[in-house]
């Protein structure tokens, strides 16, 4: 599913609202999530999951292409963690 899918699939639902208010509706909660991310700050949907900002150690990896090692910076990288309803509901088990 595409955010353009999402957005449709709500007006669908939402038909008192236009297509507009709903993809605008659709950016904020998005934008906000995302600027939670990058704040560092943990996204929680019950049933569905949580978004966290884990850090990676520097390390040493490898170019695929030419097999040459690479220093790899410190970084940190937001992780999904599936809620037990999702993960329940996936595996057709409720």
């Amino acid at each position: 599913m595409t955010k353009n899918d999402l957005i449709k699939k709500l007006q669908e639902e939402l038909e008192s609202y236009s297509l507009q208010d709903v993809t605008y509706a659709v950016n904020i909660i998005l934008d906000s999530m995302i600027n939670a991310i990058k704040r560092g700050e943990r996204i929680e949907l019950r049933g569905f999951g949580s978004f966290v900002v884990r850090e990676r150690k520097p390390r040493l990896g490898r170019n695929p292409k030419s097999g040459a090692e690479v220093k790899l910076k410190e970084r940190k990288v937001p992780f999904f963690k599936t809620g037990k309803e999702l993960r329940l509901m996936v595996d057709n088990k409720k």
